[in-house]
């Protein structure tokens, strides 16, 4: 049992032993706050907050412990505020959870480890891939000079550039992957509706060439959201060039701004292939099995929905789907 001032008012054998006490009556009348660890102490401001000054029932959090010769470990922490003659308590459970937490920071550090040696071996081929693609091209040029040059040797060259242009967009997009890993994101209040306008100016090119009608609209009021335009701005990009990527000529396209209950609602509808139902859960996975060339021979990683998915979250957004085979796709943004 602990009171508003975190000091302990009762205690078990348990917990006693936990902390490395001989006896629980030791731990009576001591603050908790003496037995969190330096970098956890606000753990604790926050259940007091949560608790005594907002009012919630009952709160849960996971923080790390010192016991007095040194020692620490994660527990779990579940407090449930109570009366006790007129006097409101904490009903606290603490739950010792060392093992699993342990493992699960191996785990981020072999991820985090992976993740930095897969950033620097996609740095560092950038160059040579860049290298053979200008060699590539040269020799292109040179076969094209000479009378009776081989037309299957430009072919061959041909298929190498390309090779290499979709080595260099894996490249980019496992690099920008690195970027958001780091990302703190700093977000500013942005008008939506002008900034996919300003967005689709590029896109409005890309549909006039595939014969595909690209439409905005958006509602006569202004519809707010905190953005970091530069990160945004790749979800639109993704989503659209997506939507492009598989509406056939004569198509449309649709990006729509809506407000619901104070929150954005942007949305990227198309009249395209669809996604089949049996792939629609996999579409945000990275390097997605759903991943297919384009209608017009674009080539992707797999990962370009993950990445969408990955700087909405980091907006404090989501993002989902609805699409039939042979009518479209729709994907849906909500952000705050």
């Amino acid at each position: 049992m602990i009171d508003a001032t975190l000091t302990i008012r009762q205690a078990n054998a348990a917990v006693a032993a936990m902390l490395g006490m001989a006896h629980p009556d030791e731990l009576l009348g001591r603050a908790l706050l003496e037995f969190a660890h330096p970098d956890h102490r606000d753990d604790w401001r926050y259940l007091q907050e949560r608790l005594w000054t907002h009012k919630l029932p009952s709160f849960s959090l996971e923080t790390c412990l010192v016991r007095p010769e040194g020692s620490s470990f994660w527990c779990r922490v579940t407090s449930v505020l109570f009366d006790d003659q007129g006097q409101e308590l904490g009903y606290t459970t603490v739950e010792d959870i060392d093992d699993r937490k342990s493992l699960e920071i191996w785990h981020k550090r072999l991820y985090d480890a992976q993740e930095t040696i897969l950033h620097l071996v996609a740095h560092d081929v950038k160059t040579p891939i860049a290298h053979i693609q200008l060699l590539a091209d040269l020799l292109r040029r040179e076969l094209a000079l000479p009378a009776g040059a081989l037309p299957a040797t430009g072919q061959y060259l041909a298929l190498i550039q390309r090779a290499c242009e979709d080595i260099h967009v894996l490249l980019k997009d496992l690099l920008y992957l690195g970027e958001l890993d780091a990302a703190r994101l700093q977000k500013e209040r942005t008008d939506l509706g002008a900034f996919l306008e300003a967005q689709l100016v590029v896109h409005r090119l890309a549909a006039q060439e595939k014969g595909i009608a690209l439409a905005v609209e958006v509602p006569p009021a202004s519809v707010q959201a905190n953005l970091n335009r530069a990160y945004f701005g790749r979800v639109v990009h993704n989503l659209v060039s997506n939507a492009l990527k598989f509406t056939p000529a004569g198509g449309h396209v649709w990006v729509r701004v809506s407000e619901q209950a104070g929150r954005a609602l942007p949305a990227v509808q198309d009249t395209g292939v669809g996604i089949a139902a049996e792939m629609q859960p996999a579409v945000f996975d990275k390097f997605t099995p759903a991943k297919r060339a384009g209608l017009y021979g674009d080539t992707t990683t797999g990962l370009g929905l993950f990445i969408t998915q990955q700087i909405v979250r980091l907006h404090g957004g989501r993002i989902w789907l609805d699409s039939r085979e042979g009518e479209g796709t729709t994907f849906f943004v909500e952000l705050v």
